[in-house]
């Protein structure tokens, strides 16, 4: 079986204001005590399972950017020593665009890493300074370029709707980061998550976002900025040329196997969930311990699994198969979609149907959360 492999560093310089993962910041970190921590944790995932043939391996953060090359390159080599790893084994690490890490890209890219991920969120100093950022729009330009050196792939964040921001200024800002020409987008509406500074500030009033119908509006003309200039939304949210699609997330949005180690990393395969301990004192405790970080792990009952994989394989413009997937899970085909809800989005034009295919359209996509709570098998959703 193909298997995704996730690796978590939790360290960040600072933590931005709007983001809800799992980052932490440290005077200090030991990497001597890491190395053995994820190298032991990654043992625990072959044994579990098994020969797998390795598609992807994806280094997620926090900031990886900021672990010694040396240390990547231990990890990539060992993960290809545990498993058989594909022909064309995709290797991604997302970094910041500080000009100190970007110095670290030929490095890392001699470490074995293919593909690169930049955050570089904005091109506008005004809102990197609002989105607490540590580099301001200059050096993020230059360590993109650095990076288009280094990589065979590269890939860069925005976050759109932010407050204040017009669909003009959106349009400049956009068209000005199509310009760089690389192969792929990841364009996010600014969202306010719960246990964020942001959520903080957003309550007491101290910014507003946009108005649903102008974030809306953005969404759509994102799109069709893409579209024309080659790369085409392919997800919600992510945007490529043909063939520069992520590997490691469509594993995630196909509903994959795919093994996640490092502090707070989540896994599914065999039908198992796991998680590991996400404060990374707990995780290192708990692999000297146990010989590995995990802090839980079940089994997922079909229904369970047949919610997420759906509701994953909607945010895809291939959409699903609700047949083949009622073959994969076991589950009765009527169970899994709302038909009376279907058929209702099919005649607002929020969905189609497509030979055996379910794909939400351009203009269910503006209201995809929403939409995947009323579509999907109410039975479903009480297993997920």
């Amino acid at each position: 079986m193909a298997l995704a492999l996730y690796i978590h560093w939790p360290f960040c310089l600072k933590k931005c204001p709007y983001c809800d993962f799992n980052s932490h910041v440290r005077d200090g970190v030991d990497m001597a005590a890491w190395e053995a921590a994820l190298l032991a944790d990654m043992a625990f995932e072959r044994a579990a399972t098994g020969p797998d043939m390795l598609t992807s391996i994806f280094f997620g953060g926090g900031t990886p950017s900021l672990m010694p090359p040396a240390l990547v390159e231990r990890l990539i080599g060992e993960a290809t020593r545990l498993w058989d790893a594909a022909p064309d084994l995709e290797i991604t690490l997302e970094a910041n665009p500080s000009s100190v890490e970007a110095a670290a890209f030929a490095d890392l890219a001699k470490a074995g890493v293919n593909r690169v991920s930049l955050g570089l969120q904005s091109l506008d100093d005004e809102a990197l300074r609002f989105l607490g950022r540590l580099h301001d729009a200059r050096e993020g330009v230059a360590a993109l370029e650095v990076a288009q050196r280094a990589f065979d792939r590269v890939s860069f964040d925005l976050i759109y709707a932010r407050p204040g921001q017009s669909i003009a200024e959106w349009q400049a800002e956009l068209s000005h980061a199509l310009s760089f020409g690389t192969g792929h987008l990841s364009l996010y509406q600014l969202t306010i998550e719960p246990g964020t500074r942001f959520a903080t500030d957003h309550r007491l009033g101290r910014f507003t976002l946009p108005e649903d119908d102008v974030a809306a509006e953005i969404f759509t003309l994102t799109r069709s900025m893409t579209a024309e200039a080659g790369l085409p939304a392919y997800e919600v949210s992510n945007h490529a040329r043909a063939g520069q699609e992520s590997r490691h997330n469509l594993t995630y949005w196909r509903y994959g196997d795919y093994a996640g180690i490092g502090p707070g990393a989540h896994g599914r395969r065999r039908s198992t969930a796991t998680q590991r301990h996400r404060k990374p004192e707990n995780f290192l405790s708990a692999t000297d311990r146990n010989g590995h970080g995990t802090s839980e792990s079940r089994t997922l009952p079909a229904s369970e699994q047949a919610a997420e994989a759906l509701m994953m394989g909607l945010r895809l413009e291939e959409g699903v198969d609700p047949g083949a997937m009622a073959r994969r899970f076991g589950i009765d085909a009527d169970a899994l979609i709302d038909a009376e809800k279907a058929r209702l989005f099919e005649d607002l034009g929020l969905i189609r149907r497509a030979d055996a295919r379910l794909h939400v359209t351009a203009s269910g996509m503006v209201v995809l959360d929403a939409l995947l709570g009323e579509l999907v098998g109410g039975a479903l959703l009480d297993a997920a």
